[in-house]
């Protein structure tokens, strides 16, 4: 199953006894700072987590599967994530 972001919500009403449409609003505000945070060119840490990064790719020459045709894709920006050790360990029962 995946966490999405309802049941996010869900649970971190249930957890702190706040109502849904505060938890909702809390969780839009930290995806949002984290987004423009990424945007700026930031890395967002969240320790015990992991860090997600901006990074950025250079132009590269591809090939469409379809007509076998090279084509020239363009730079652009990607995020990555990078978890903690606390969270590999975590993760790998230790």
């Amino acid at each position: 199953m995946t966490l999405t972001k309802d049941k996010l919500i869900r649970r971190l009403a249930e957890a702190t006894d706040k109502p849904i449409p505060l938890c909702g609003d809390i969780v839009d505000r930290l995806i949002t700072e984290m987004m423009v945070c990424l945007q700026e060119g930031q890395d967002v840490l969240i320790s015990g987590f992991g860090k997600f990064l901006v990074t950025d790719k250079q132009p590269r020459k591809g090939r469409n599967p379809q007509t076998n045709t090279s084509i020239e894709l363009a730079s652009r920006r990607v995020v990555t994530f990078r978890p903690s050790t606390k969270l590999r360990d975590y993760l790998n029962g230790e």
